[in-house]
């Protein structure tokens, strides 16, 4: 049998192993170039192996601080070896996972907000990882501090969780907490005003009161906001959709919902002329 002989000039990529979809022990595959991006550019992140075909090094990867891991130049069919079925962009970076970071310390190095609000959102038992990217996501783009979900029936870091938040994973603290109706007591007790959003609320949540620290409750789609966390808020708010013949009877997605009502909370109350 002959050997196979390369073109001069062609690009010659190594073979991965029998097995490229088994990481190291305690590490996950982040893809997708904003993800990548993100991760690269995050010091608090650990990085093992980043994976690239030629045409996302000359793309959007190449402003990407790599943070000095080696790059291996392989072909896109071998990275889909390496996390099947994933829309990767042709790019995948093996890390560990981000530590869980104490809630207290976020929230004790918190300083104002830009727009004089700090805003937290808080997921109450949120199991979809793509919903609780676009929270996360949504929350990076209006600048809320942290998303804190349930160590318990909540997904934890994972290549689809990143992949939704579009980078956002590495730019906002994602928290895990065991036990949500206590750190929502640690919420008040740092003078976050904790709003529970709900369908069956009374009030709009566009005519809530300017407070300084907002802490947004979003529960699971269609069980939504379990009774002790309801308990613990301190109001209930809805969204105020417009009338109509859907409107009524069509629930938002949990991370559409998060971020129309993290617009309503970050623009500016309106002036009352007296």
């Amino acid at each position: 049998m002959k050997k196979k002989r390369y073109r001069p000039g062609a690009p010659r990529h190594t073979p991965l192993s029998p097995k490229p979809d088994a990481p190291a022990r305690g590490t996950i595959w982040l893809y997708g170039t904003h993800a990548v991006a993100a991760a690269l550019a995050n010091p608090a992140r650990r990085k093992r192996r980043l994976l690239a075909t030629e045409e996302a090094l000359e793309g959007p990867l190449a402003a990407a601080a790599l943070g000095g891991i080696a790059v291996e130049s392989i072909a896109r069919a071998q990275i889909d070896r390496v996390v099947p079925g994933a829309v990767h962009q042709g790019v995948a970076l093996e890390a560990y996972p981000l530590a869980n970071p104490p809630l207290d310390s976020i929230l004790e190095a918190a300083g104002p907000a830009p727009a004089g609000r700090r805003i937290v959102v808080v997921l109450d038992q949120v199991t979809d990882p793509h919903n609780v990217g676009a929270v996360l996501r949504s929350a990076a783009a209006f600048g809320a501090l942290a998303v804190i979900g349930t160590d318990r029936h909540a997904p934890h870091e994972s290549g689809a969780l990143a992949k939704a938040a579009s980078g956002a994973l590495d730019l906002v603290p994602y928290v895990r907490v065991v036990n949500l109706a206590r750190a929502l007591g640690d919420l008040g007790d740092f003078g976050y005003w904790r709003i529970g959003l709900a369908a069956d609320a009374g009030p709009a949540l566009a005519s809530a009161e300017a407070t300084e620290a907002v802490a947004l409750v979003l529960g699971a789609e269609g069980s939504g906001l379990r009774r002790l966390t309801r308990e613990t808020c301190d109001e209930l708010r809805r969204l105020d959709l417009p009338p109509g013949a859907h409107g009524a009877t069509l629930a938002l997605n949990v991370s559409i919902a998060a971020a129309v009502a993290l617009y309503e909370l970050a623009r500016p109350a309106p002036r009352i002329d007296p």
